[in-house]
This record gives C-alpha cells, sequence and structure tokens, in this order.
C-alpha cells in the first residue's frame, strides 16, 4: 500500500488546513496532549517562518477534535528564541487560541532526554525536547525551503533540528557547531528524526525559497498546502516542487531518494523506501493539474 500525501491548491490558508484535516483521523487526538512543532528558525516572514494563519487553523482542529492539552516547543536557530516568537506574533495568537509555548532555550537539564546510537553521526549524540516525549501525539507543520548552510533544503526533517538542544546544560557543549560543521550534516539531520514519532505533518507551500533559504531567497509561488503522516514522504513531494519550479543544483541534482536527508531517514525506517510508495491525492477539481505536474517528477525518481 503506497502512503498517500493529501494536497490542496488555495489561497486561503484556513480553509486548506480544514479540509485537508478531514482526511485524517482526528479521533485519535480526543482527550489527548499534543506537541506541536512549527517553523520559528528566525522572525523573519513566511516562508522563513511559519504563517500564523496556518498555525492558527491547526490548533483549532486539533480543538475541535478535543485536544487536552496542546503546547508548541520551539528553539530558535538564528535569533533568541522568545524574541522571534514575540516578533512573529506567537505568543499573543497562543493567548486568543489558548495554546502553551515552550521556549526550548529556557528549558532545564530535566527538560531533556539525551538520545546516542553508534550508528548515528553524532560525535556524542544529541538531547531532544522531552516535551515531544512525553505528549500522546506530535503534530509538525513545516514550510518549503532551500538551505545555504549545508543542509540543501529545510522541510520536516530538517524541521526537527529545532527541537534539539542547542547547548548541553551540563557542560556548554555546542550541538549545533557540531552539526553545522560536519561533512555529515545531512545524514545528522536525518537521524535527529528517529528520536520522536509524528503523526501529522503539514506543509505550507504557498510560496517557497527556492534559491539560498532558510530566511532569505528567492521565491516561487507553488500556491499548494500538503499533509501527510510520513516525513520522508512529506519532504520527498516539496523536493518535486521545488524541482519543479526551478531551484538549486543540490536539490535538482539526482534521484529524489539519493537527497542524504531523504536517503539516510528511508535508511532508518522512518518513512517510504522510493517515490513509488508515495501516491499524492488532490482533494479537489482545481488541484489536479499541478499534482500531475508534480507526479511526473516523482516518477522520474
Amino acid at each position: 500500500m503506497r502512503t498517500k500525501i493529501f494536497l490542496t491548491r488555495t489561497d486561503d490558508r484556513s480553509e486548506a488546513v480544514r479540509s485537508l484535516l478531514k482526511f485524517f483521523d482526528m479521533e485519535e487526538y480526543e482527550k489527548k496532549t499534543v506537541a506541536l512543532k512549527a517553523n520559528f528558525n528566525s522572525a523573519d516572514p513566511f516562508p522563513a517562518s511559519t504563517h500564523l494563519e496556518t498555525l492558527g487553523a491547526l490548533v483549532l482542529g486539533l480543538k475541535d477534535a478535543g485536544a487536552k492539552d496542546i503546547v508548541m516547543a520551539e528553539r530558535s536557530g538564528m535569533d533568541n528564541t522568545r524574541e522571534v516568537l514575540k516578533q512573529t506574533g506567537v505568543f499573543q495568537l497562543a493567548n486568543e487560541l489558548g495554546f502553551k509555548v515552550s521556549v526550548l532555550d529556557e528549558v532545564g537539564g530535566e527538560g531533556w532526554i539525551k538520545i546516542q546510537s553508534e550508528k548515528f553521526h553524532w560525535k556524542r549524540g544529541f538531547l531532544v525536547a522531552k516535551v515531544f516525549h512525553e505528549a500522546d501525539t506530535v503534530v509538525q507543520t513545516c514550510c518549503l525551503k532551500t538551505h545555504r548552510f549545508g543542509g540543501h533544503f529545510t522541510m520536516s526533517l530538517k524541521n526537527s533540528v529545532g527541537l534539539v538542544a542547542k547547548l548541553d546544560p551540563l557542560d556548554k557543549y555546542n550541538y549545533m557547531n557540531e552539526l553545522h560543521s560536519s561533512s555529515h550534516q545531512r545524514l545528522m539531520i536525518a537521524e535527529v528524526n528517529q528520536a520522536y514519532k509524528t503523526n501529522l505533518i503539514v506543509m505550507d507551500a504557498l510560496e517557497a525559497f527556492v534559491s539560498e533559504g532558510p530566511d532569505l531567497g528567492e521565491k516561487a509561488s507553488p500556491g499548494v498546502i500538503l499533509a501527510g503522516q510520513d516525513r520522508v514522504a512529506v519532504d520527498a513531494v516539496g523536493v518535486a516542487i521545488l524541482r519543479l519550479f526551478g531551484t538549486t543544483p543540490e536539490v535538482s541534482r539526482g534521484k529524489i531518494f539519493e537527497q542524504e536527508q531523504i536517503a539516510r531517514a528511508s535508511e532508518l525506517g522512518m518513512g517510504v523506501r522510493s517515490t513509488k510508495e508515495i501516491k499524492l491525492v488532490p482533494i479537489d477539481e482545481k488541484s489536479k493539474k499541478i499534482v500531475e505536474k508534480i507526479e511526473s517528477i516523482l516518477e522520474a525518481g
């Protein structure tokens, strides 16, 4: 059975998210705690950061499903996290909609779990925020961007780096320095995703950075939002969209599943193993044409 990724072409984020959520079993969120990972790496506007309309629609969808408690946890990589969340309006939205915000830069040693494996490329493992282990379910919303600092692209797999500690509270070891200076960076990004399970991913690709990124770059307007439960499949579709609109040599080169983030995540059992295992589903008539174009790139590998 192929993994389904649902897609709609839209200019209305709130309606798009509501429509996409209908294709998932939202009853699983009833009376459950939800850890939410958005994309607030900096205070730069969408597509650098999650659009508040997308975040708000997702929170409301979870609340309508009966979620007991929702906490959005974030660590910004390029700026001070609390300031980023202030500037982008996240705290105000949280007050309006009634969800919690955890600033991971301010979490003490008790708020992290050490993840380590001999098969990882991390020298001493890494720390992942405990909230993503303690919650009943995890939901992620990401953007569609290239990444000029070595990741090549940043979608759902790369977004997971924001739940890893920058500094070890005990000895101040800098995990992010290790990541960004390593020749294995893209493999290490994928390995972070073994630290937690995700129940749902929503990618807002109304606009995308097709060069540079993650905070600036040349923009394209795919005009789509997609959702799925498989991070590897979501990112594979994202790479296909970037290729459709013209992107960097690094993202354009080779088969999609030869991209190191995707290949490593697939190797570790985080999702599908090839584009042939992905079924891209347009949820309405207006989305069929772009789905056909994306599918043609997926079919090429």
